[in-house]
């Protein structure tokens, strides 16, 4: 599985937190984050993180191109709703890309806990749920 992390700046540490906790089943996939905060989780977890750029800089937008032509199969983008900085990732275009692609988005710690655990445990296997043509 393809898995993207972003994390606005005052949730960079929680998102380090729940890299290192679910770091044994993290490390069994292709892992892709915005520039700091793949930076830091790398710092802290060693994990091996294709690092894009950092959100002020288009991260955001480099995975949200990614998420629209279904090359990811989970998005934890840990947000701040009450004081995010006017340079930080928007959510609201990648949760409309994720809902289009139909594609998992966690935006707080506690969904990403509930997804990653269940990737652990290997109840979810792909994002992709096929449509049946009408």
């Amino acid at each position: 599985m393809k898995i993207a992390l972003i994390a606005h700046d005052k949730k960079k540490e929680d998102m380090i937190h729940i890299a290192n906790l679910y770091k044994n089943t993290l490390k069994h996939h292709e892992i892709y984050a915005t520039g700091t905060t793949g930076a830091l989780v790398i710092k802290h977890t060693n994990l091996a993180i294709t690092c894009l750029k950092s959100g002020p800089l288009g991260g955001d937008q480099q995975i949200g191109s990614m998420i629209a032509d279904s090359q990811l199969d989970l998005v934890i983008f840990l947000r701040d709703p009450l004081t995010s900085q006017p340079h930080e990732p928007d959510v609201s275009a990648l949760l409309r890309l994720c809902d289009v692609t139909n594609t998992p988005l966690a935006t707080n710690i506690a969904s990403a806990h509930i997804m990653l655990t269940a990737l652990s445990r290997k109840e979810i296997k792909c994002k992709k749920i096929s449509k049946k043509k009408e």
